[in-house]
């Protein structure tokens, strides 16, 4: 299956401007043949901790532009949005969209607390993992990937993870790091989509990637606007865990 990371710039709190200006990046995702694309963490505001300004509700503008760009390329798209539940409370949720329109959600189980992202945003509890055209996808959230275990929880059913984030330039090398460390702890794909530009007050580098399940970087973003693509094979997957079987030695 090919799948691409959308390596985009985020009008800083205005959705609108943004949906507007990922469009046409989405539309060259499907003209590669990519049948799952990923866009960024807050793909349409931002990461912005004032929920009430840029927040929605589950189902609101942000999600169904997901909802109706699945439906119209024919693919699945991934991408967060600040969503207020029906508690009330806000979540960073992972919205995973099908061809046919109908949504999924993954909510951030790791909130940012260095960027006080828990003072506004309640932490998810649960995970998602969601079969594509015969592969496993399970996705996580920026913050999320510092924290191996919960990517140990899923490696069994996994083939390959999906991250979005707006992870900063200054912390660039950890972003690269441990992305290659979740593949080869896990013997999966990792396919990381990261925003470039600046807002609130913090620069994005990019360095989006897919990386295979022995660590190796299949294809790289540079620090601009780009679509990169690349073939995952849940084959390959096997093969790598059934001639270096470590993940049964876990304890």
């Amino acid at each position: 299956m090919k799948v691409a990371a959308i390596q985009h710039d985020i009008v800083w709190e205005d959705a609108a401007a943004t949906r507007e200006h990922v469009a046409p990046l989405i539309a060259e995702a499907k003209a590669t043949g990519a049948r799952l694309a990923a866009l960024t963490e807050m793909y349409a505001t931002g990461f912005s901790m004032r929920p009430e300004h840029m927040g929605e509700d589950e189902g609101g503008p942000n999600e169904q532009f997901l909802a109706e760009q699945a439906e119209k390329h024919d693919m699945w798209l991934i991408g967060s949005v600040a969503q207020k539940g029906a508690d009330g409370r806000y979540r960073n949720n992972a919205i995973v969209a099908a061809p046919s329109g109908e949504v999924q959600r993954y909510a951030k189980i790791h909130p940012f607390s260095y960027a006080r992202e828990h003072e506004f945003y309640a932490a998810g509890d649960k995970f998602l993992t969601v079969e594509i055209d015969g592969v496993r996808v399970s996705v996580f959230v920026c913050y999320d990937l510092r924290f191996a275990d919960e990517f140990w929880v899923r490696a069994f059913d996994t083939d390959l993870y999906v991250v979005v984030a707006n992870w900063p330039e200054q912390r660039r090398e950890h972003w690269r790091t441990l992305l290659r460390a979740r593949a080869i702890e896990n013997q999966a794909y990792v396919l990381a989509a990261n925003r470039v530009g600046s807002g609130g007050k913090l620069d994005y580098a990019g360095d989006s990637a897919i990386i295979d399940p022995l660590g190796r970087a299949i294809v790289e973003a540079q620090h601009a606007e780009t679509v990169i693509t690349a073939d995952v094979d849940p084959g390959t997957v096997a093969h790598v865990r059934e001639t270096l079987p470590f993940l049964p030695d876990r304890r």
